[in-house]
């Protein structure tokens, strides 16, 4: 599927909640609203967007997936407006054209939350994006060796014809490489956001697994697969799989 390039990004909201999102919070109000994580959006912003007139919320961080018809800023002036932080992580899907990856990577680069973490919320929450690929590293299992530890290494092995914009071909801008979760260990997090699912999927990895164990994390929250889901990690690590635009208010006593 590609992007419509005459689809305008115009959402249906009325004046009067275009007013309510925009409106500036007062300093120093607490915010006590939670931070939503957003699931998949496919192109679709309304149930975000709504919810976020309905009750503003500390931050919001999107599980990538965008498609992204205009840039994100663009997509979400309302909230950039109000001041509201957004962040992101990368999607299988968000390389699948040049305009989708601009419309993301280059239009918000400082919203990456790939191997980052941010306090939002009275929590801090860390973000690993992107899928695994067999050329890379297929780790179902805790014995799956990596073909390649980081970027630089990968790249070496291309001529230079394959590479994009001097950098990683197009196509494997959404690959977790070892590296990417080993930054976790750096981090502190009540929260993990991945595109990937951990074990407790059919489809999940045990890399995932391992990620929230690095960081500490206390709940996973991931997307990728569509489906509104909980599970439990043997670790004690709360699971939550987010559908297809699916909207999760989290709080920090969300997680004891």
């Amino acid at each position: 599927m590609k992007p419509s390039p005459r689809s305008s990004g115009t959402q249906p909201a009325s004046s009067a909640k275009v007013r309510a999102v925009a409106r500036p919070r007062p300093p120093g109000t607490p915010s006590g609203n939670g931070v939503i994580i957003y699931g998949d959006p496919h192109g679709q912003w309304s149930p975000l967007l709504r919810a976020c007139e309905e009750s503003r919320p500390a931050g919001v961080v999107i599980l990538g997936d965008c498609d992204l018809d205009v840039p994100l800023r663009q997509k979400l002036k309302l909230l950039f407006e109000a001041g509201v932080p957004v962040r992101w992580i990368a999607g299988n899907h968000d390389k699948e054209s040049k305009l989708w990856h601009d419309h993301l990577f280059e239009n918000y680069p400082e919203g990456n939350l790939g191997s980052l973490g941010i306090w939002l919320g009275g929590m801090h929450i860390a973000g690993l994006g992107g899928v695994f690929k067999e050329r890379i590293w297929y780790p179902r299992t805790h014995s799956a060796q990596p073909l390649f530890p980081n970027r630089v290494a990968y790249m070496r092995s291309l001529p230079r014809a394959s590479r994009w914009r001097s950098g990683l071909p197009l196509k494997m801008r959404d690959t977790i490489f070892p590296d990417d979760v080993e930054k976790l260990r750096a981090l502190r997090a009540d929260v993990l956001v991945t595109h990937e699912a951990p074990s407790t999927h059919r489809f999940g990895f045990v890399e995932i697994d391992r990620a929230a164990e690095l960081c500490r994390a206390r709940i996973v929250v991931h997307g990728h697969h569509h489906r509104s889901v909980t599970g439990l990690l043997p670790t004690g690590v709360k699971v939550r799989g987010l559908a297809k635009a699916e909207v999760l208010r989290l709080r920090l006593e969300d997680l004891a």
